[in-house]
């Protein structure tokens, strides 16, 4: 693979692969998209086009560098995902002594995944980091909500975002087809049939989640004529709501109950 097998973010792969061929690579990154979307292996491929031997800007997949990355032993390259709900003080601590050493290439590359999961101490010890990047050092942060990051991370950070892919677009119609039936305040026992037809895995619940957060901004930002008919606080107290029911999900609590649990509460 490349940055170029990403069709539907061909804007961003272009921005990127400009910038890194004109030298132009950033200390800091925040990469936010849905739950399903592939930020990890997309920031895979962006490290490959940092790194490249011979197609620098996208990656030749062939080079020793590139093989490296794809099988996860590229000594330059470090990962950290969230050690159970979050990503922990003592991570960070750790990741910071990893880049003080000199890289055994030319730069130090870190992949955070789970980002807005870090807890206050985690952010506030990244962002010394950040504030004096060490010579060369390339973070990149993985997020679904970067909201959930210090503003003077996100300062400091450049913000790219993937666009929802083709097998995304199911979450918006599982979204409609739930949004109306609570709106029509339809009993327990339809909505219950609704979640069955659409959510039959945690991948699904997932799925219906994003699209039920996307279809609350819409409202939100107005771009949803019916933002009309919901008012301000219960727009917001939803959202929350599908936050916590993600939260679940991530914790490992039954994906049924999770989804049935946010329906009730959404129906009030």
């Amino acid at each position: 693979m490349s940055l170029n097998s990403y069709k539907t973010n061909k804007k961003l792969v272009d921005k990127i692969s400009a910038g890194i061929i004109q030298g132009k690579v950033f200390h800091a990154y925040i990469i936010e998209g849905d739950s399903l979307s592939d930020k990890e292996g997309f920031s895979k491929e962006f490290c490959k086009a940092i790194v490249c031997k011979s197609k620098s800007g996208v990656s030749c997949d062939q080079c020793v560098n590139c093989r490296k990355i794809d099988h996860d032993n590229y000594e330059d390259l470090h990962f950290i995902e969230s050690d159970g709900l979050s990503v922990k003080d003592e991570q960070i601590s750790k990741l910071q002594e990893e880049l003080k050493k000199k890289p055994v290439g030319e730069r130090h590359i870190a992949i955070i995944k789970d980002a807005d999961t870090m807890t206050a101490r985690a952010q506030n010890r990244l962002l010394k980091t950040l504030e004096e990047p060490f010579a060369g050092t390339v973070i990149i942060l993985l997020s679904e909500n970067r909201e959930n990051l210090l503003a003077t991370i996100r300062s400091r950070c450049v913000l790219y975002r993937l666009e929802c892919s083709a097998s995304n677009m199911s979450g918006n119609e599982m979204a409609e087809e739930i949004f109306n039936a609570v709106s029509e305040e339809k009993n327990f026992y339809e909505l219950k049939q609704i979640l069955n037809k659409w959510v039959k895995n945690r991948e699904d619940a997932f799925v219906l989640l994003d699209g039920l957060e996307r279809l609350y901004e819409g409202l939100l930002v107005g771009n949803d004529k019916r933002n009309r008919l919901h008012r301000r606080e219960e727009i917001i107290r939803d959202i929350e709501l599908i936050e916590e029911a993600r939260r679940d999900l991530l914790a490992k609590v039954n994906y049924q109950y999770a989804v049935k649990n946010l329906i009730i509460k959404i129906g009030g």
